[in-house]
This record gives C-alpha cells, structure tokens and sequence, in this order.
C-alpha cells in the first residue's frame, strides 16, 4: 500500500472526498417457476428451486468513508464505457465544494483505459488510488455489499433486470437515508497495513 493511501484510510481534508469503489457482477434476477412464498407460522418461505435466466447486472458502488453514503450505477456490461458513465454520474453527485475526490479501487484494465486516463485529464480533481493486489478485502464498499446481499439478495425472485435494478436503487436510497460509516479503529488500520506491506503480499 501507498503512504498516500495510508492517509486516506487514517484521515481526509474536510474539502476532499475519500470513497472505496467496486463492482458486484452477474447479478441475475432468477425469475422463479412459481411464485415465492412467504414465512408463516411454522412454515419457513419458501422459494421454487427452477427459476428462469434472464440475463445479468453489474452493478458499480463508492461507499464515502466519512459518511456512508453510497453511489451506485447499474449495467449489464462492464466495460470502460460503462465505468465511465459511473464516473460521470459521482462528478455530477458530489457537491463542487469538494476539491479533491479520492477513489480507492483495484488495479484493472477497466479501472486503466486510455479512455478513462483520458476523462481524467479533464477532471483533475479525481485521483485513483490501487492497493496492492491480494488487499481487495479491505475494500470498505465489500462490507457494504455484504449487507446488499443478506438484506435484498438472499432470495433472488425478479420479474427481470428492470425490477431487478429499481430494487437494487430503491436499496440504495434506503441506506442514504440512514447512512453511516463503518468505523476502523487505529489498532484494525496498524494491522491491515502490515498484512499489506507483508514480503507476500509486495512480491505478488
């Protein structure tokens, strides 16, 4: 890990913006034979084992580290095209007070494309940030998806990818309504930073 990204995780500029950014792939709206039913007394729900394939998401999430609040674009590619229209919509989201955006997000091709070394150049108040590889675990929206998953994808049941995204938004909305960070203390940091720094971990 990079000094710089050890700031980040440790501490902001009241002006800038520190956000962990990831994508969740292949979210399928697993349309069900017959219809899932719900828990009653004795009865647990009950779901049809066949479903229907109705194609797949992706769905791209920034989870703000201050605040908790999350950004979050959906699409049924994963391509630089659709990354950047992701990053057209946090630069429209983010108050223009904000002088510096800091995302943290893993070393890929989609991440590196000349089309989006090219986006940045005319947006100089974004800066990408790469742990080393091996540390995506401590990737703060991972935590955030985890909830996604128990609290809205443990049963997956859509009529089709339009439901499938409005649910995924509607969830999203919900969390901002109530957002929170998740709070890593001094002790939890010391350690990451050691397991990232690890001979293992810099020779990989």
């Amino acid at each position: 890990m990079s000094n710089r990204t050890a700031v980040l995780v440790t501490q902001e500029q009241r002006d800038e913006l520190e956000a962990w950014l990831r994508r969740q792939t292949s979210l399928q709206p697993r349309t069900r034979k017959s219809p899932t039913l719900a828990a009653k007394p004795g009865l647990p729900v009950r779901v049809e084992h066949e479903y229907e394939r109705k194609g797949a998401l992706n769905l791209f999430a920034a989870f703000d580290t201050r605040t908790g609040q999350v950004y979050a674009h959906t699409a049924e590619r994963k391509r630089q095209k659709e990354f950047l229209e992701f990053l057209e919509q946090l630069d429209r989201e983010i108050p223009g007070g904000i002088t510096k955006i800091h995302l943290v997000m893993d070393n890929l091709r989609m991440h590196t494309g000349k089309q989006v070394q090219a986006w940045l150049e005319k947006h100089p108040r974004f800066q990408f940030h790469h742990p080393p590889v091996h540390c995506s675990w401590m990737n703060q929206v991972e935590q955030w998806f985890s909830i996604l998953q128990r609290k809205r994808l443990a049963i997956a049941d859509f009529a089709d990818k339009a439901e499938l995204a409005e649910r995924l938004h509607a969830f999203v909305r919900e969390w901002n309504e109530q957002a929170h960070p998740f709070q890593w203390t001094k002790k939890s940091i010391a350690k990451i930073l050691v397991k990232c720094e690890s001979p293992a971990t810099l020779a990989a």
